[in-house]
């Protein structure tokens, strides 16, 4: 919509991940280090942990892109909340293989026979987990069970595990002792620091062929990376907005008052309509209903709260507190939802694989 106006050859701040915009921040380095160490070493799991829209499906298909695709097969799955056979077929139907309704020992002799046949024509299996922290203590044993097979002394199989931090504290359980074991290399990508955050714009507006334009003041870099806290996809979308009002008001230098113009729009967007307009720090008391038992099903309690004798600061800090937990409340609700957005991008990603392996079986045929 407005790269003509910026003399850009696409959206420099899409909110879906792309490879050909990826930065190599510090720790998004030292991550794929360890993704490369893992490829090369072909054993035992890769686990990744992030926030949300941190950048870890972004580094992952850059990984994959630069895979020697005649000799590694891929397996993708998104995980919910399985029990130990169900995780056996999904990782089944990851490469390909029917598995449908066939017993747990059927399920595993299956699967290893598809291993140990990619092996014999000179090919590796590597399967991603998303969404990890969603597994359960049964699924990843199951998995931990699958990294058992071998061939000729080689392993059959190698995972990569990326979840959100939360998935860190799953695998300091007692229950995960054998697993952990199991994990060769482990990293968190964490959010940009302020420098980072200025160079990854400016990263992806050169990609996106800025020849430069648009310009932002100084003091604007350190408000989108406050208001980001540093997480990529949050710095993706504030900055398309920002984008946005430029082109609307025919300007292409932004500025800090349009950082705050715009987390505002933001903020007023996530906003629950309230049944009315009285404000919160209005004059007049509020009345909050009776404590006691039962008052709440009854006519509205009459408690004046002008008996308790607050001073004006005292009122005026109880309001700040309220606006600050329900700006708590409306990140949280925004958080489910970015979870939910991406569930589902992926498990459309993960059908779309699917297919396209059906498509490439029947062309053979």
């Amino acid at each position: 919509m407005y790269e003509a106006f910026y003399g850009l050859s696409s959206k420099p701040f899409q909110l879906s991940p792309d490879p050909n915009f990826y930065y190599g921040s510090k720790q998004h380095r030292r991550a794929k280090a360890y993704l490369d160490y893992g490829v090369l070493r072909n054993d035992g799991f890769i686990v990744i942990t992030g926030e949300i829209g941190a950048g870890k499906t972004t580094l992952l298909r850059g990984l994959l892109d630069s895979l020697n695709r005649s000799n590694v097969v891929i397996g993708n799955v998104v995980t919910t909340q399985l029990d130990a056979e169900d995780t056996l077929r999904m990782v089944g139907a990851a490469f390909g293989v029917r598995v449908k309704d066939a017993p747990k020992s059927e399920l595993l002799m299956t699967l290893e026979a598809f291993f140990v046949n990619q092996v014999t024509q000179g090919k590796r299996c590597l399967l991603i987990v998303d969404e990890a922290q969603n597994l359960t203590a049964r699924a990843v044993e199951e998995l931990r069970m699958l990294s058992n097979f071998q061939f000729a002394n080689q392993s059959l199989l190698q995972t990569f595990l990326v979840g959100q931090p939360e998935f860190r504290g799953i695998l300091q359980k007692p229950e995960m002792e054998q697993f952990r074991q199991r994990v060769a290399a482990t990293c968190h990508i964490g959010p940009l620091d302020e420098d980072e955050t200025q160079r990854y714009m400016e990263h992806r507006l050169k990609c996106a062929g800025s020849a430069g334009k648009p310009t932002f003041d100084h003091d604007a870099f350190p408000a989108i990376h406050k208001a980001s806290n540093g997480i990529p996809r949050r710095i993706n979308r504030l900055c398309d907005r920002l984008l946005l009002l430029g082109f609307m008001q025919g300007r292409s230098h932004l500025t800090l008052a349009d950082v705050k113009e715009v987390l505002r729009d933001i903020a007023q967007e996530s906003e629950i309509p309230r049944h009315s307009d009285v404000s919160p720090l209005d004059s007049t008391p509020a009345k909050l209903p009776d404590s006691r038992p039962g008052a709440l099903d009854s006519a509205p309690g009459a408690l004046d709260v002008s008996r308790l004798k607050l001073s004006v600061a005292e009122v005026d800090g109880l309001s700040s507190e309220i606006a600050a937990l329900s700006a708590d409340h409306h990140t949280d609700r925004l958080q489910r939802l970015e979870r939910s957005m991406m569930r589902l991008e992926r498990i459309n990603l993960q059908t779309l694989a699917l297919l396209q392996k059906l498509v490439d079986a029947v062309k053979q045929h």
